[in-house]
């Protein structure tokens, strides 16, 4: 990985060392090819792999592992981030370029689709590859899937998968940029090209039924009249507060939170907040949450969707606010959302991750109307996490 870094930089045309004020690339955008001069790319042209060497590396072991000796989630996934961009450059090929010109593109996170974890616990002093390649492109998007493994007893075991959506931009990032069209090599790379088509229909199918645009339905507004029942006394309930049932917590006692100064060891090629780090942070203060709420070590299973809105400044504070936003039988649902302080608070990031418990946790129930609304996403991203480990099993 800290090679893949070094080449990425190079292939760009930086060099290290922070620059409050980087040099412009604006030259390069003279060098911005168009969509009908790129050939077509396969998978395999994108296929790579990287190491992450914990088992020589003590001082990277320290910066991966945790209190029990296994591997810090969010590093991985921030790993998993920037190798995912990694792929990208590998998946692009711009005959026309001139020798000893970098790369006119900027790559940036759009989402995670989303992530799901075996039951293997990965160790922290073993190495960890890592391996992928863009599965699916638009004219200026692609989708890359990548695989976590590490090697126990000269096999490897898998640890997570994950899809990422980027998007190429220009050299400065102001306008989008064409990347090469996939030709699939063979039936299996056409069945995971379709698929991917497939998982953006269906992306953009959640998104306009959102619970955020579009009203609850029947089966739902159901629910949400039967929790308000539950918390009301029998009679005069007109009258009466709304009381918590036993063995229960009102979601607004569930949330934990903490703010971040950003430094330039987190930046990003074009000196932006890298989202690799968001992302490592929001997993680490949602574990945090879940840990607090069920009063043991909860594990990590699934990571729904990590949506990007807006850049993050260098100089920025980031507030990482976690909420319990769904509970059933042993599981927990966490909205982790990510907001920049200042005159006016704006929320760059939202996170839904589900989190498994030893025992039966307590059940969290929505007191507000905004929390209710919580509720039932949270909800519809629970059942939604099931699914896909069914799937995957």
């Amino acid at each position: 990985m800290a090679e893949i870094k070094k080449e990425m930089m190079k292939t760009l045309g930086l060099k290290p060392g922070y620059i409050r004020e980087p040099k412009s690339r604006k030259e390069l955008l003279e060098h911005q090819p168009k969509l009908e001069d790129l050939p077509a790319r396969s998978m395999q042209d994108s296929f790579t792999s990287a190491i992450i060497p914990l088992s020589t590396d003590r001082v990277l072991q320290d910066m991966y592992i945790n209190f029990m000796g296994f591997v810090r989630y969010g590093r991985l996934v921030e790993d998993m981030d920037l190798f995912a961009a990694w792929c990208c450059h590998k998946h692009l090929k711009l005959p026309n370029l001139p020798q000893g010109v970098p790369l006119p593109y900027t790559f940036v996170t759009i989402l995670v689709d989303r992530i799901d974890f075996t039951n293997y616990p990965a160790l922290g002093t073993q190495d960890i590859r890592l391996s992928g390649h863009v599965s699916w492109v638009g004219t200026s998007s692609m989708e890359v899937v990548v695989w976590l493994e590490q090697i126990v007893e000269e096999n490897y075991q898998r640890i997570t998968r994950a899809l990422f959506l980027m998007a190429a931009r220009n050299a400065t990032n102001t306008g989008a940029a064409p990347v090469n069209p996939i030709h699939p090599a063979n039936e299996e790379e056409k069945e995971i090209l379709d698929g991917g088509a497939d998982r953006k229909k269906q992306r953009q199918l959640l998104s306009a039924h959102s619970v955020f645009k579009v009203e609850p339905n029947a089966q739902e507004q159901s629910l949400i009249y039967k929790l308000y029942k539950r918390t009301i006394p029998t009679e005069h309930s007109e009258l009466k507060m709304r009381l918590l049932p036993p063995n229960c917590m009102w979601m607004k006692d569930s949330y934990q939170t903490s703010t971040i100064a950003s430094f330039p060891e987190h930046r990003n090629h074009h000196n932006n907040v890298f989202g690799g780090f968001l992302m490592r942070s929001a997993i680490e203060i949602s574990w945090t949450a879940a840990s607090l709420y069920c009063k043991a070590r909860p594990k990590l299973v699934h990571i729904s969707d990590i949506s990007f809105a807006k850049p993050v400044r260098m100089d920025s504070f980031i507030r990482m606010t976690s909420f319990v936003v769904y509970t059933k039988h042993n599981y927990m649902q966490i909205m982790t959302f990510a907001d920049v302080l200042g005159d006016a608070d704006v929320i760059t990031n939202v996170f839904y991750l589900t989190y498994s418990a030893p025992d039966t946790v307590p059940e969290v129930l929505p007191r507000s109307y905004q929390e209710t609304m919580w509720y039932i996403h949270g909800r519809r991203k629970f059942k939604a996490s099931r699914d896909d480990q069914s799937k995957c099993q």
